[in-house]
């Protein structure tokens, strides 16, 4: 492996390092937001969008060009996929991590329960304004009500198939991102 490709991998665990606690610093944050403004439905859908699309994306952004220009400011396709690959996989492990292991455990066990109370009284609350039956309400409660009753009772297999889903969906992020962000070096003509 040549010196480019180790300089890659290395600052793709350590930028990936960065990103990972920033994302779950974003995800808790996130939580507390949501939790705390059920009562506003704008604030409810508005929050996730910034806090796990416009911020990440921005984020990714920012890590993938500090790894281009420490090696040098130009990288291949392959090089670029190689390195931001590696910073979404390591991401994901410590946001995973310490989200799900380590707050969703220990710090805030309640952490479904106080999601699923929000989005049920935002829903709700969505519904109301935009005159729903009762009836309508109640079966969209009960509807949301099982799907967080499924997620509190994943399986092995659903775990195991969740991670595989996530690495390959990083893996496709990775590629568009490299195709974005690969930069090659100018080639110059020698004129006679």
């Amino acid at each position: 492996m040549n010196e480019i490709e180790k300089t890659i991998k290395i600052n793709g665990i350590k930028t990936g390092a960065f990103l990972g606690v920033c994302l779950l610093v974003l995800s808790i944050a996130s939580f507390y937001f949501i939790t705390a403004m059920a009562k506003s439905p704008v604030a409810f859908v508005a929050i996730p969008i910034i806090f796990s699309f416009l911020l990440p994306i921005a984020l990714v952004l920012l890590f993938s060009f500090s790894q281009r220009k420490k090696i040098g400011g130009y990288w291949s396709f392959k090089q670029a996929t190689t390195g931001i690959f590696i910073m979404f996989f390591i991401a994901y492990v410590i946001q995973i991590s310490g989200r799900d292991l380590v707050f969703g455990k220990f710090i805030e066990p309640d952490m479904v329960t106080k999601i699923e109370a929000s989005t049920i009284t935002a829903t709700t609350m969505v519904m109301q304004s935009g005159k729903s039956s009762q009836q309508q309400i109640d079966a969209k409660v009960a509807e949301l009500k099982t799907d967080f009753d499924n997620q509190r009772n994943v399986t092995i297999a659903g775990i195991i198939q969740g991670i595989a889903v996530s690495i390959i969906f990083a893996f496709v992020l990775a590629l568009i991102f490299g195709a974005l962000m690969k930069r090659d070096p100018p080639v110059y003509e020698t004129v006679n």
